[in-house]
């Protein structure tokens, strides 16, 4: 699978990595090129300096060819705004957008944008070890 990332943050960079290993073809998109740091030395996908927000830089980083997309930045607007570019401009079959707000979840979804909220994650594998 050809995969874009919009986001070199712990999650994306740790993504990445995971998915280079599984063997595809993984384009990372960060506009502060420190980022990239969180890479593994030996990444073997590519890191493109630039925004997911940027059609140019979509372009570059092989959306057109992509299978799926994943915004996973910090900012929940940032990453809905690239979701909806990648599903509605670029007809991607699979777009993942990360979140921290739980209650932006509905909209997003209504949107035809899958979601995974860290927050809801979290705050549940909490509660199961509090409560066994």
């Amino acid at each position: 699978m050809k995969i874009v990332i919009m986001g070199c943050s712990r999650v994306g960079a740790r993504l990445a990595e995971m998915l280079v290993k599984d063997g595809h073809q993984v384009t990372v998109l960060d506009v502060n090129a420190l980022s990239f740091r969180r890479l593994p030395q030996d990444f073997g996908g590519i890191a493109l300096l630039g925004s997911g927000l940027d059609e140019n830089i979509l372009i570059e980083a092989g959306i057109k060819q992509a299978d799926a997309f994943v915004a996973a930045t910090q900012g929940d607007n940032r990453n809905i705004m690239a979701g909806q570019i990648a599903r509605h401009i670029y007809k991607m079959p699979r777009v993942v957008c990360r979140i921290y707000d739980p209650l932006r979840r509905d909209l997003y979804s209504e949107l035809g944008l899958e979601t995974i909220s860290s927050t809801t994650i979290v705050a549940q594998m909490i509660k199961d070890g509090l409560v066994d």
